[in-house]
């Protein structure tokens, strides 16, 4: 199949000897791509077939959305006047399913985010999320390592925590450091915020993603562990160590691949966390959302010790193929991005 210099799929004309000009209509990414797309999601589902995890599928459309302050959602309206929201993930519909007896399950599905279009993000995106149920953030990273090994993942994969990476490159570990030392540190490295809303949570997020990240080597796969407890999000927090979360992320370089958790089991903790969520988008000036109580119910009704993880599809796959634009990846985006 015939491609143009900017990778967009070329249509043959069975009539004649050379390519058409790439219609606009026509899929983004080359065909070979997209087939190595399909055969990506094929070696995930044989790994969770001969791993005995179920795949499942849950609504993209609900009458929650997700409380994080960190993600805007989108919303509509019904003819009744209901609000429904796109997920953001299908956690919250496949804990229902674990809380139900399901056990091990993993789903293939699309996700929507508000976020700035950009050559690695777009509003829909594909993720695959799986549980196991018993296994802690420790053993889901095994479990990880196996399905990347049989994928055939390119990049050689290292495991270090969020304070050993601290010390190492930033000289310091931000997770114990005082609310004015990682202030001063952030602002010395350009970060600008509004005092209104400044905390810890705001400080190590932008540490995180500003200072450390950039420092980490582009060139191999590394698995962060154990985060300060202001970024545990759904994670439990350690025994004997309640400063940490037990929660990790898979990054290459900066791009982040998967972020995993030893799942909150406990619904009045969970309830509580997403209030919380809902206090910060009202301080920032974000429309709060309704909690989903299905989810609350489920949980309280005995959600199974369990650890789960959201991987990007099209992250892994631009990884996979060395390509540095999500368009490369997808068949169609929303447009937005054309002339």
């Amino acid at each position: 199949m015939s491609e143009d210099l900017g990778g967009r799929s070329l249509i043959p004309d069975p009539g004649c000897s050379s390519p058409l000009s790439p219609p606009r209509w026509g899929p983004l990414a080359p065909w070979h791509h997209l087939r190595r797309r399909a055969r990506l999601l094929a070696d995930v589902r044989a790994y969770f077939s001969r791993t005995g995890a179920l795949e499942v599928e849950t609504p993209l459309l609900a009458l929650a959305g997700s409380t994080d302050p960190a993600l805007a959602s989108f919303s509509l309206t019904a003819h009744d006047g209901r609000q429904w929201w796109l997920q953001t993930s299908p956690e919250f519909a496949m804990k229902r399913l674990l809380a139900a007896g399901s056990g091990d399950i993993f789903q293939i599905c699309h996700a929507f985010r508000q976020e700035e279009q950009s050559r690695r993000h777009q509003s829909e995106f594909t993720l695959l999320e799986w549980y196991r149920v018993g296994l802690d953030h420790h053993g889901l990273m095994d479990d990880m390592v196996q399905l990347l090994s049989a994928i055939g993942f390119p990049f050689p994969l290292e495991r270090h925590a969020w304070s050993v990476l601290s010390l190492q490159y930033l000289g310091f570990d931000a997770a114990l450091a005082e609310t004015h030392v990682l202030a001063d540190f952030a602002r010395a490295r350009g970060g600008v915020f509004q005092e209104a809303l400044l905390d810890r949570t705001v400080l190590l997020d932008w540490i995180y993603g500003c200072a450390l990240l950039p420092s980490l080597p582009a060139d191999r796969a590394v698995f962060i562990h154990d985060f300060p407890c202001e970024q545990a999000a759904y994670a439990r927090l350690a025994p004997g160590a309640p400063w940490l979360a037990e929660r990790f992320e898979l990054v290459v370089g900066e791009t982040e691949l998967a972020n995993g958790f030893h799942e909150v089991i406990d619904a009045r903790e969970q309830r509580a966390r997403h209030v919380l969520e809902n206090t910060r988008r009202r301080a920032a000036g974000r429309p709060e959302v309704p909690l989903d109580e299905d989810f609350l119910a489920a949980l309280e009704s005995g959600l199974p010790p369990c650890a789960g993880v959201a991987l990007g599809v099209e992250r892994l796959l631009m990884l996979m193929l060395g390509v540095d634009d999500i368009r490369q990846v997808v068949a169609f985006d929303d447009g937005s991005a054309r002339d």
